[in-house]
């Protein structure tokens, strides 16, 4: 038995020597290597004070996510990383310390187990949680960074500084809405969270465990999806009070709801470019959620009524042997048993029906609720849409007159320097040439006579030089044939008669 005590804490030891944390000094900015965890790498601004401690939380040599630490109330203000698929519920909640919380003259630089560091950490507890403080309490240690969302190891998870004090029951229920909210809304519409910034904070109460540990009085998660022109923000706020559900709420309303009125995401995580969309789908599966919770806290009441007629009905019975009895009383406790049971299962029937009526009563207010909200939401959004489309209309009218005026300008401007350049020509034309353009019709008319007297006397003259032309070319031509026959001696004459006389023959 000791030897197996020995190795299970030699186990414990060399798992709390893999978990580091960093404490940051005043003079350093933001949270180190851990600003990673943060959008735009920049923490929320307004919730650290002078009196707050910043812890970059590390596990095996690598940061897993950061812590802001309140001292004098014991617990985290909020604890920021980078979203991963839930891992099973399989590891032991054990508490480590961080010595450099009591003791900033300590040399130990990682988590320790609370039984060493009782001889190796002065003042232990003066400005942390023990494990001590939850001994015989009715809470037990909650973290505020769940496991259940982390893909590492689950010693990651285990300081102390990353804890609050929760009841089982409301411990169980917190792990399991944010669960739930990761695995079915918040991962699934932010790609595959690899862009999802989830911070967790919890607000603090009057109410101390042990007048020592702060009890939250509630707890809140903000989520910021960095998906260009499909990112979006949400909040969620979960009371201490068994009656709770997780709420929805949006991150600036969240922020009215913290102290210091902080601003938890960069720009409002990209508040223009949101996805409403993603939002309206995202509270689908968060009414789920409140839907589930809802029933299964109807389960829960109904058990202790059930147990409480379950003890009523084991409470010695009238008719049960009492040894000092009378007989009369036995009598009375035979005959008034069946009325009694009688009237219990009349009180049982008449709670389970009312609660049965109430909670379809509830369901059907929720619908009709969601179903108003909706068509509101659609009227409105339908309202805003027409308005803005008219608006548009509207304000382009005065701009499409001004460009409907700017081209009529325009155009008479055209015609303008038409008739300038027009008129500049006209004048660049000569005085005589004018006149001569403009006599030239008188000229015209007045030459037309002659033109035609000349045109007759030309034709006479082609008519004149036809006919001597012919009779020039026929006299050439008989002057050479009496040529040829002279040469040959014959002499050719005419005679009365026209026809040729030849000498010889008479």
């Amino acid at each position: 038995m000791g030897c197996a005590l020995w190795l299970s804490l030699s186990g414990l030891l060399a798992l709390a020597g893999l978990v580091q944390a960093r404490l940051l000094t005043p003079h350093q900015a933001g949270f180190s290597e851990c600003d990673r965890f943060f959008y735009a790498e920049t923490p929320p601004a307004g919730l650290e004070t002078e009196a707050h401690v910043r812890i970059c939380q590390r596990f095996a040599g690598s940061e897993r996510f950061a812590t802001l630490y309140s001292p004098g109330h014991r617990i985290p203000v909020f604890s920021a990383f980078r979203a991963a698929r839930p891992a099973p519920l399989n590891a032991e909640q054990r508490g480590l310390l961080e010595p450099q919380i009591d003791d900033p003259d300590s040399s130990l630089e990682e988590v320790i187990e609370e039984a060493d560091a009782v001889t190796s950490v002065n003042n232990l507890g003066s400005k942390q949680a023990l494990n001590a403080d939850y001994l015989d309490s009715d809470y037990e240690i909650g973290q505020l960074y769940p496991f259940l969302l982390s893909s590492d190891l689950k010693m990651s998870t285990f300081p102390l500084t990353n804890s609050v004090p929760m009841t089982q029951s409301f411990r169980e229920r917190w792990h399991m809405n944010l669960d739930s909210l990761m695995d079915r809304a918040l991962i699934p519409h932010c790609g595959d969270g690899k862009d999802l910034y989830i911070i967790t904070g919890a607000v603090p109460s009057d109410y101390r465990v042990k007048g020592r540990v702060t009890i939250p009085e509630f707890l809140w998660l903000a989520a910021c999806c960095d998906i260009p022109g499909g990112g979006w923000a949400m909040g969620f706020t979960k009371h201490t009070q068994a009656s709770d559900i997780i709420e929805d709420i949006m991150v600036r309303d969240l922020e009215k709801l913290l102290p210091q009125k902080p601003q938890l995401f960069r720009d409002n995580c990209g508040e223009m470019e949101q996805d409403t969309e993603k939002m309206k789908k995202i509270l689908e599966v968060v009414n789920q959620v409140q839907d589930e919770e809802r029933s299964l806290q109807s389960q829960e009441s109904s058990s202790p009524l059930a147990r409480a007629q379950s003890q009523r009905s084991a409470l010695p019975s009238p008719d049960a042997p009492e040894g000092g009895g009378s007989f009369l009383g036995k009598v009375l406790g035979f005959l008034l048993t069946p009325f009694i049971k009688l009237f219990q299962l009349i009180y049982y029937l008449v709670m389970t029906v009312l609660r049965n009526v109430l909670h379809l009563l509830w369901f059907v207010a929720k619908q009709v609720i969601n179903g108003i909200e909706s068509c509101l939401y659609r009227l409105g959004s339908a309202t805003v849409s027409y308005l803005m489309t008219i608006g548009q209309e509207l304000v382009g009218i005065p701009w499409k007159v001004l460009k409907v005026v700017a081209k009529v300008i325009r155009a008479l401007l055209r015609i303008l320097c038409c008739l300038l350049k027009t008129v500049c020509r006209a004048l660049s034309i000569p005085l005589r040439v004018l006149v001569d353009v403009a006599t030239f019709p008188v000229y015209t008319v007045g030459a037309i006579p002659v033109v035609c007297r000349d045109i007759a006397v030309g034709l006479g003259g082609i008519l004149s030089l036809l006919f001597g032309t012919a009779f020039g070319t026929m006299g050439g031509l008989f002057q050479v044939v009496f040529s040829i026959f002279k040469r040959v001696g014959y002499k050719v004459t005419f005679d009365n008669f026209g026809e040729f006389y030849n000498p010889n023959t008479s």
